[in-house]
């Protein structure tokens, strides 16, 4: 199931060669402390890119970036061709209606159960459905990541990887076609991990999306990937497939994969 999602991306992305993310010099700092120095990224439509890096190499300010959550001091976010940096409210809401953001905690309301925690995403996004078309949605969001039966559930009763699921499926409901994953699998067991990557794959077969997901496990990178970045000190300093890097002849490159 892995290898043939990620062949299908593959194949894809070498025919079309259509860029979905296209980021050129990217600067940001926060007062003296300066996080990106020059990044330049493309994502390629219908592949997954996986971010690579130490804490506070910049992966996560990165993607915020992409949506628009920081403004870059410095440099190009071009999303659909479409320069970020230089959108107003209006435009940036335009653009992030076509993308998905999975944060790391799955950033559900507690205050709510599953249902309505979809249902508001749905409502935010297309104002014009009806109260069974938003619950046809919510139930078929949440049966593609097995958890239909959790949704009259509150989040304090859901585990970790089960509000990943459910963070996944508020993603999802909105039909993103691109999805930006920051660390989807950190606090979770190895078990959970692997069956949340493998959802992810699931995903970009199904939907077509494109991603960038943001990691620290490196099994969920080798399951995810169709090519890899690495950041240190705010710059790229390597990228390939993940077999590719692994064989990396810099030894901090491959000290990632030990």
């Amino acid at each position: 199931m892995i290898k043939e999602a990620k062949d299908t991306a593959e194949k894809h992305s070498d025919t079309k060669q259509e860029n979905v993310i296209e980021i050129k010099n990217l600067h940001k700092a926060f007062g003296d402390n300066a996080i990106l120095k020059g990044v330049d990224l493309h994502v390629v439509k219908g592949e997954n890119l996986v971010v690579l890096g130490k804490s506070g190499s910049g992966k996560s300010v990165t993607i915020k970036c992409v949506v628009g959550l920081l403004k870059a001091d410095k440099g190009e976010v071009n999303v659909f061709g479409t320069d970020v940096t230089k959108l107003d409210n209006h435009g940036l809401n335009e653009i992030r209606a076509k993308m998905g953001f999975l944060f790391q905690n799955g950033a559900l309301y507690d205050s709510m159960p599953v249902r309505e925690n979809l249902a508001f995403t749905l409502r935010h996004h297309k104002k014009d459905l009806s109260k069974d078309e938003i619950e046809e949605q919510v139930v078929e969001a949440l049966k593609n990541v097995g958890l239909e039966e959790a949704i009259d559930k509150m989040p304090s009763e859901l585990s970790g990887g089960m509000r990943k699921r459910v963070g996944l499926a508020r993603t999802l409901i909105i039909k993103p076609e691109i999805i930006l994953y920051d660390e989807p699998t950190t606090g979770l067991d190895s078990i959970t991990s692997r069956e949340i990557s493998e959802l992810i794959i699931d995903i970009q077969k199904k939907y077509k999306t494109s991603a960038i997901i943001i990691t620290h496990d490196m099994p969920c990178a080798r399951i995810t990937s169709n090519r890899i970045i690495i950041l240190k000190e705010g710059v790229i300093t390597a990228e390939g497939t993940y077999e590719e890097l692994e064989k990396n002849e810099d030894e901090w490159v491959r000290s990632f994969f030990i």
